[in-house]
């Protein structure tokens, strides 16, 4: 390094502060929208911010380990990762492994802990996509080097998971596939074919169960049904009309009194929105923004191909469940049970999220490194 000049520590402390700021208004939101809850299920206010805080230092702790790892190392391991994840959407299936909660089986029980098995189907997929995408680049607009081997495999893991079932997700990562898809260059006309071939098969899943067409015309007219399929929505609608610009107050709301189903996990977005109001929803984008911007920068910055596709691939899952999740809060999506990451209570989304950005600030040094050498 030249004398004087100043060091350079890249993307890292960007997305550093903006996730611990996320995770911090996440537990303060966790907490405002669960206790309530938690005391009537369990006799304990503090029963749900307890167990957030034990998900998000175990995942900080990841974070930190994947931070040191170098990225490449992911490389060597990458049908091992993509395995394993295989293996736990597997194992969730078989009687006694498997939790069923709300009528479908996503949890996995290991000791004490439960296991979603398709959050960490999202970062082995992650990586298995960069690998097959930065082996192949001269050959990726073929059908046998591109389309075929990402279809597959990405078929397998989207069958194991709507035998869950959980369509919502099967339908984030098919989506996520096919943007990464589409970013490294795949055949054009082979992706449109493939959708023309999929859209019957999700207007089938939808039309001829009987829950997701009641959750279909829940998204186009939830008044049909106010007490019924249209009632998550609608107190969905009254936590933002009530927060108005500045909110009623942290701690104030009222949609978490009972009215709104679970408010401190897929729909905690209404409750910040009515505490904090416009405001506080304008902050928690910007942090959002900044960890994708940034995430989106490391990519293109990343040493090499395997790199760059990894931090597009994880930079693309939070966008998409970021703007899902928000679009179905506010009626724009049909109702998906996907969390907001860094912010909703659960722990498998918030340790793999954090994993993710471990690894994206893992890529930003050895970008660094390679180009101080330079």
């Amino acid at each position: 390094m030249a004398p004087g000049k100043k060091p350079a520590y890249g993307y890292e402390p960007v997305i550093l502060i903006s996730v611990l700021v996320l995770i911090g208004i996440g537990l303060v939101a966790v907490y405002s929208a669960s206790s309530i809850l938690a005391a009537e299920r369990f006799g304990d206010h503090y029963y749900y911010l307890k167990r957030q805080i034990s998900f998000v230092l175990l995942g900080l702790l990841l974070m930190i380990i994947a931070k040191n790892i170098n990225y490449l190392f992911y490389r060597r391991l990458v049908y091992f990762i993509l395995g394993s994840s295989l293996v736990l959407l597997v194992l969730l299936l078989i009687p006694g492994l498997g939790v069923k909660v709300g009528g479908a089986q996503r949890w996995l029980r290991v000791g004490f802990i439960s296991i979603q098995p398709s959050e960490v189907a999202k970062l082995s997929l992650a990586i298995f996509v960069a690998y097959t995408m930065s082996r192949n680049v001269e050959k990726i607009g073929t059908f046998f080097h591109g389309l075929f081997p990402h279809l597959l495999v990405g078929a397998i893991f989207i069958t194991l998971i709507l035998l869950q079932p959980d369509l919502g997700t099967a339908m984030i990562i098919g989506m996520w596939i096919l943007i990464l898809l589409f970013i490294g260059g795949v055949n054009l006309g082979q992706l449109f074919v493939l959708l023309g071939l999929i859209t019957p098969i999700v207007y089938y899943l939808i039309s001829h169960t009987a829950y997701r067409l009641h959750r279909w015309w829940a998204f186009l007219n939830p008044w049909e049904d106010p007490h019924g399929f249209g009632f998550q929505i609608i107190h969905s609608f009254l936590a933002f009309g009530s927060g108005g610009l500045s909110g009623v107050g942290i701690g104030n709301g009222k949609q978490k009194l009972f009215y709104l189903p679970e408010p401190h996990t897929d729909f905690i977005l209404a409750i910040i929105a009515e505490e904090v109001g416009l405001i506080g929803v304008s902050v928690l984008l910007i942090l959002f923004a900044f960890v994708v911007v940034r995430g989106f920068k490391i990519a293109l910055n990343a040493p090499e191909l395997f790199g760059t596709y990894v931090a597009m691939a994880i930079s693309c899952m939070l966008a998409l469940q970021v703007i899902v999740n928000m679009g179905v809060v506010m009626a724009l999506l049909p109702t998906k049970g996907l969390t907001l990451p860094f912010i909703s209570y659960g722990g498998s989304s918030l340790i793999v999220s954090l994993t993710g950005v471990g690894i994206l600030m893992n890529i930003s040094k050895c970008s660094l490194k390679a180009s101080s050498r330079q």
